[in-house]
């Protein structure tokens, strides 16, 4: 009984949030699926399974999980190269297992070793790319009319003037307005605390309106069918049940569906773990996600999304963004979202197909300002380049390459600087000049690697003749061999030939044999195990 009234406890508190990314999640399950070369539905049918099933099983209170853009050109290709939808989706299938096999060997681990400014840089990316791609939807352009413009003309004034007169006015006012609205709700107080009534909510509603006026009154600022959403509207559930596509199951034999499905489940399980990490950031409450459970939910998702012919899922950052910003407490926002995906698929098409696309256009910017705000970045320049280049790297990757890519350059920069950082921590030195010879103390850090060989190989290949040169190793617990055989040659040899007096203090007592030698210039002043 405890146990039902936690799961339930949050639908009345989530239902605002559920809703808003309900209106957020449609029109994305349509594109993705339309961009991916495969029946609309299937894209709808895989937001079902992610708010519902997948939502249900993870135990992430914010994550939102569904179609997503970064497997777009993986489907694409992979339907084209197999031949059809239904071989496709065996592919699904082959990838919801090898997600469970990851989820059960507790591969989400990996998650923990992406930085913070990386993430945050990754955000930043997806915000400049939502509001680049919903550009045209806000202004009414006609699908592929910036490009065939730019195309033809190239950046110049003919150019702009051609896309100018592309711009349909019905679809600005519907835009301005949806934005007016939302930034309002925001910005009030008092509109602000009506839960039950989100904002992106009353800008769908404003939007599906004025459009309304505008064809009644037979108007020029009608936004055609082109320019609202478009869903298959069944007219029985015999008819819907007869838009379902299954997997055929052949493709378990052909090798080519293999490496499809460990391509998806690869690339699915990095951008889910990524999202989740982005995803418990922006939870305020900072609650923290079992990543080996989540792959397993996603596993079980993609398995029975692909059995009823919906796409591959992903947890998705736009999603999971508009659920936070809306308020969303729980995964109980979540799970609404998928009900509610459910439940207009099979009551109410005809009315969500009135929804303009600038109205939504106008949410998803709004969302993609608020991942991408100035205030983020500046906040990254303020704490220096170490963090703020593999920041702006990582969105500028992200934006012209794509979420993987970007997050990997982002990760290299990052290494790199640990690695120069590593290098110049190996050691402290102190240098005095004195009247017959140089007097150089070298004091190792707490962990001495082949990382910090080069710096240490500099500092001794320095050290002038005649001078006396102390290694202090006292404090060091961890040296590499590469290291002390460096420093044993430095000790051994050419400080006999060049008169450099060389103390050792802290190192093993296998240095015994240096000060054995009768002409050897080491001198042990103090041994101790490291």
């Amino acid at each position: 009984m405890k146990k039902a009234k936690s799961l339930y406890g949050g639908i009345k508190e989530n239902f605002p949030s559920g809703l808003v990314v309900f209106l957020v999640a449609l029109p994305l399950c349509l594109g993705i699926a339309l961009a991916s070369g495969a029946p609309p539905l299937s894209g709808v049918i895989a937001g079902i399974i992610g708010g519902l099933v997948v939502g249900y099983l993870s135990n992430s209170n914010i994550s939102v999980s569904g179609p997503a853009a970064g497997l777009t050109a993986i489907v694409l290709t992979a339907i084209t190269g197999l031949g059809s939808f239904e071989m496709f989706l065996c592919a699904g299938l082959i990838a919801g297992l090898l997600q469970l096999v990851l989820g059960f060997v507790r591969a989400g681990s990996i998650s923990n070793y992406f930085p913070t400014n990386v993430i945050e840089g990754m955000l930043a990316g997806i915000g400049i790319i939502i509001i680049i791609t919903q550009i045209p939807n806000a202004f009414g352009f006609a699908t592929g009319f910036t490009d065939s413009v730019m195309a033809a003309n190239g950046f110049s004034l003919d150019a702009l003037a051609n896309m100018a007169a592309g711009i349909h006015p019905g679809a600005v006012i519907v835009t301005l307005t949806s934005v007016a609205i939302l930034l309002a709700w925001d910005k009030f107080p008092t509109l602000k605390k009506i839960k039950m009534v989100p904002g992106a909510l009353v800008a769908v509603a404003s939007g599906i309106i004025l459009n309304y006026l505008f064809t009644v009154t037979g108007s020029a600022l009608a936004i055609g069918s082109e320019h609202l959403v478009s869903l298959p509207v069944p007219k029985s559930f015999d008819d819907f049940r007869g838009m379902l596509v299954f997997p055929a199951f052949s493709g378990f034999l052909n090798m080519q569906v293999w490496v499809v499905g460990a391509t998806i489940a690869i690339v699915a399980s990095i951008e889910t773990l990524l999202c989740i990490e982005a995803s418990d950031r922006l939870d305020t409450h900072r609650r923290i996600t079992d990543t080996n459970r989540e792959l397993r939910a996603q596993g079980i998702g993609n398995l029975l999304s692909s059995l009823i012919g919906g796409l591959p899922m992903t947890s998705v950052v736009v999603r999971s963004s508009a659920n936070a910003n809306a308020g969303a407490t729980s995964k109980a926002s979540t799970m609404i979202h998928g009900a509610l995906l459910l439940i207009s698929v099979l009551t109410i098409p005809f009315i969500l197909n009135m929804i303009p696309l600038s109205t939504l256009a106008a949410v998803l910017i709004l969302i993609g300002y608020k991942l991408a705000k100035p205030a983020t970045i500046m906040h990254f320049w303020k704490k220096g380049k170490y963090q703020f280049i593999p920041f702006i790297a990582t969105i500028i990757a992200v934006v012209f390459l794509d979420l993987l890519k970007g997050v990997g350059i982002g990760l290299l920069i990052s290494i790199f600087y640990i690695l120069q950082g590593n290098m110049k921590r190996a050691y402290y030195l102190s240098r005095e000049q004195l009247d017959d010879a140089d007097e150089i103390n070298i004091k190792l850090a707490e962990e001495v690697s082949f990382l910090n060989k080069a710096a240490i190989k500099k500092t001794l290949k320095n050290v002038k003749p005649n001078s006396r040169v102390c290694i202090d190793a006292r404090s060091t617990s961890y040296i590499a061999t590469d290291i002390l055989e460096m420093i044993q040659e430095f000790a051994n040899i050419r400080a006999k030939e060049e008169d450099i007096e060389v103390t050792l203090t802290g190192f093993k007592t296998s240095y015994q044999e240096y000060a054995e030698d009768q002409d050897s210039h080491v001198i042990i002043a103090h041994r101790r195990a490291i």
